[in-house]
């Protein structure tokens, strides 16, 4: 089979996607008077509500809070100030949301309001209940609008915030396809600054490189609501599509587009899933978990784990750095310095210490107590390189 086929064949799949999370960002959603607007966002909710008759499940990630509540508070541009922009998502999320639903409802539809912050996903139970509640959302035939909880949020207030958002709630939901609604096309390959304007975006990328992030600068935005963030989408959508879950990038202004991309139809940017997808639960080690610390470990530990699938035993430990506790997600370092994975560790900081380089029987007579013979079990384990 040519792979020009098996493309089409991914494109001509996206129609069977039952569960689909849509990102749309403020660019798309807002004008350049920082005034929500309702064309588009009826336009939106219009093709949303087609999708949703065909019983497909629909998630919907929506940036534009902050945006909506900037002319509110008397400010003429996008705000700089930590405050201020807390002030305005306030202002904005309930204005945001009052339109959603009044178009929605008018139709028979209801919506649901989800306000996330990074620690939410990162916590395990609360990761957990959110899935929960999206899911008797979703049984019920209710359409999640999920967000930043930017009146909270400090450090996750920055663009691309719901980018790599929206990946987190792909892989809570388990959905079957990740579209991402901009104000471009899809991705160039070649500097946006250096464009003519006749250029098409490319069709499909099988894997993002390093080279594509060489040539994805961000666009200059004169408007301020929001940065263009092509660099953050990418980085979301390498991790969208390490969870198996295809991507497609493309132009949230063109009406109809989300009926488009579900037609089979070259639109956008599709981005493949790999084939090598990732469990739920690794995905959140890998992807939703601050590593509170390294271990080092020697080549022979290196090629249990990687070559052969095996856990970490304290007896490959060579060294460690930072504070962590029992449960915690630490980087697992080569001899070379290089992350080969990452994973949660039983043993704390200043137990590995006492236990490293040992083997696996003098745990008790080291600590006093034995939690488990592995410091990271492969269950709990993501190898990042190989």
């Amino acid at each position: 089979m040519s792979k020009s086929t098996t493309i089409h064949q991914v494109r001509q799949s996206l129609a069977e996607a039952r569960r689909i999370v849509v990102k749309v960002g403020s660019g798309v959603l807002v004008d350049p008077n920082h005034h929500l607007n309702t064309e588009r966002i009826g336009n939106l909710v219009e093709s949303l509500r087609r999708l949703l008759e065909t019983k497909s499940q629909v998630v919907l990630v929506s940036s534009g809070a902050i945006a909506a509540g900037t002319p509110v508070m008397g400010l003429e541009k996008r705000p700089l100030s930590i405050p201020q922009k807390q002030a305005c998502a306030a202002i904005g999320q309930s204005r945001l949301m009052a339109l959603y639903e009044s178009f929605f409802s008018a139709h028979g539809q209801h919506t649901a309001q989800i306000l996330l912050t990074q620690d939410d996903v990162r916590n395990r139970e609360r990761y957990l209940n959110a899935k929960n509640t999206m899911e008797t959302l979703l049984s019920a035939g209710i359409l999640p609008i999920v967000n930043e909880n930017d009146t909270v949020a400090v450090q996750e207030i920055k663009f691309g915030d719901n980018d790599n958002l929206s990946t987190q709630v792909a892989a809570l939901v388990q959905a079957d396809l990740m579209l991402f609604l901009s104000s471009v096309d899809g991705l160039y390959d070649k500097d946006p600054e250096m464009m003519l304007g006749d250029e098409s975006p490319i069709s499909v990328v099988e894997r993002i490189t390093d080279e594509h992030f060489q040539y994805a600068r961000d666009r200059t935005n004169p408007s301020g609501i929001s940065t263009g963030g092509m660099k953050s989408k990418l980085m979301a959508i390498q991790k969208v599509t390490h969870y198996g879950v295809p991507a497609v990038l493309a132009n949230g202004l063109r009406e109809g587009v989300i009926e488009r991309v579900l037609s089979g139809a070259e639109e956008g940017t599709l981005f493949l899933p790999h084939e090598d997808r990732l469990s739920a639960r690794k995905h959140w080690i890998l992807h939703s978990l601050p590593p509170k610390g390294d271990l080092t470990i020697d080549a022979g530990a290196v090629h249990a784990i990687i070559e052969e699938g095996k856990s970490l035993l304290p007896i490959g430990i060579t060294a460690f750095s930072g504070d962590f506790r029992s449960g915690n997600a630490v980087r697992i370092l080569g001899p070379d310095g290089k992350e080969i994975a990452r994973g949660l560790s039983h043993y704390s900081s200043q137990e590995v210490s006492i236990i490293r380089g040992c083997r696996s029987e003098k745990i008790v007579s080291l600590l006093g107590y034995s939690y488990y013979e592995e410091v990271v079990h492969r269950d709990n384990l993501v190898v990042v390189g190989k």
